[in-house]
């Protein structure tokens, strides 16, 4: 049978890849997102199906589901905003969006195909948090506190939903280079400081991620459960990489 993947954030590059991981797998895939000329082509480019959908938006989502598949097999929490600067300087209306759109409209996708997968007894789930979950940086405003929170979240719903045939697991992105992240590696000096300072020596493409979420989205993963898979070349695991051993 053939399975039904659906994917929020879908024309972005991330969420793009993603789908089109499963759709070279022979999944039929939708693509969530607000609709746009980009959306249609991303989807048309994996023949896959254009949702427009606003994730924090219930009735929406609800619609966007109607329309692809009743009951997904998969539905990928991939949709994401950032707001950057100072936190003194951070407007509430930015905060808000944030928070709105990474983790309250992570909830209610995960939420809408949730119910609909405890109806029939099995799904997955999985959504796409950040090493900004683990390691907050300056001018991060929002993102850091919304990435944890849906961290938290991936877990409190893997052992809610876990003894109800579910699995919910996380990827937490490291320095990649598509999406909303690429313009922070135009310059080529960030850019070769940042690649120094991964442990893999270079920066993440969109399909490490994607590869990360058909893993635990697989038979494979079939005992894997509220875990957050980090994918960051050990970036974040770095630190004492970073201090000098001696004076010398």
């Amino acid at each position: 049978m053939t399975r039904q993947v659906i994917v929020t954030g879908g024309a972005g590059d991330i969420g793009r890849a993603i789908a089109a991981r499963f759709a070279a797998d022979g999944a039929r895939v939708g693509l969530m997102d607000i609709g746009s000329d980009r959306l249609e082509a991303a989807a048309a480019e994996i023949g896959g199906v254009a949702l427009p959908v606003d994730v924090t938006d219930e009735a929406s989502i609800e619609a966007g589901l109607d329309a692809f598949a009743k009951t997904p097999n998969v539905m990928v929490c991939n949709a994401g905003i950032g707001r950057f600067g100072p936190l003194e300087d951070m407007a509430a209306g930015d905060f808000a969006a944030v928070l709105n759109v990474n983790l309250l409209g992570a909830f209610l996708s995960a939420r809408a195909a949730g119910r609909r997968m405890l109806a029939a007894g099995s799904g997955n789930i999985v959504t796409v948090t950040s090493i900004n979950a683990l390691t907050p940086g300056p001018g991060a405003g929002a993102y850091p506190a919304a990435k944890a929170g849906l961290a938290a979240l991936t877990t409190q719903m893997a052992l809610e939903w876990g003894p109800k045939g579910l699995r919910v697991n996380a990827v937490a992105p490291g320095f990649i280079d598509a999406g909303m992240s690429s313009p922070f590696f135009a310059d080529a000096r960030i850019r070769s400081l940042r690649e120094n300072a991964v442990p893999s020596r270079r920066l993440g493409r969109a399909e490490d991620i994607a590869e990360a979420v058909h893993f635990l989205a697989s038979d494979a993963a079939s005992y894997v459960n509220g875990q957050q898979l980090v994918v960051d070349g050990a970036v974040a695991s770095s630190l004492l990489c970073q201090l000098p051993r001696s004076a010398s």
